[in-house]
């Protein structure tokens, strides 16, 4: 399978990074599959009507890249499929594309599935939050500044993050 490798062409995003894991369209199925509770190959496949070929590369990919683990579940060769943490950390990645997903796709049939969170028992979805301040955070309430890990010429339209103390408005809006 001829794959684009995003993150050593912009090795410097962590957008960039993150498709390269999952940027094909069998992967975020594949994961989604595994943490509702289908492990093994066979349901994998009956779910999604993947190809044996292509279902094996994706899975040994995300096995590869620590997204998964296989553990063996009987006597024969045989594996169930479990996500790690970095794994179950991309769930929550899929939570949100689901309820974006779910307000401008569902149409008037509405969302597929419901979540029940299981802190207070009742039906919700994602809510992105500040991790400081516990405000909404949304993409028009953040500015993208460069971090430590920002490389030349790519972060030059970008601020620096030592460039202004928190809470203060970037230079291009004070005008």
């Amino acid at each position: 399978m001829q794959r684009t490798n995003f993150s050593s062409q912009l090795a410097a995003c962590s957008i960039a990074r993150t498709l390269d894991v999952i940027g094909e369209p069998w992967s975020p199925l594949i994961l989604r599959d595994v943490w509702v509770g289908l492990r093994r190959f066979d349901q994998i496949q009956a779910d999604l009507g993947i190809s044996r070929k292509v279902l094996t590369e994706r899975l040994t990919y995300l096995v590869e890249e620590g997204i998964m683990e296989r553990l063996p579940y009987d006597q024969r060769p045989r594996y169930e499929y479990h996500l790690t943490q970095k794994g179950t950390e991309l769930v929550d990645l899929l939570m949100v594309m689901t309820a974006w997903g779910d307000r401008w796709l569902a149409g008037e049939a509405g969302p597929p599935v419901l979540y029940r969170h299981h802190a207070c028992g009742e039906i919700s979805h994602v809510d992105l939050r500040c991790a400081h301040c516990g405000e909404p955070m949304h993409a028009g309430d953040v500015d993208a500044l460069a971090g430590p890990g920002a490389a030349g010429p790519e972060s030059a339209g970008r601020e620096s993050a030592e460039a202004e103390p928190a809470g203060a408005e970037p230079a291009d809006q004070l005008a």
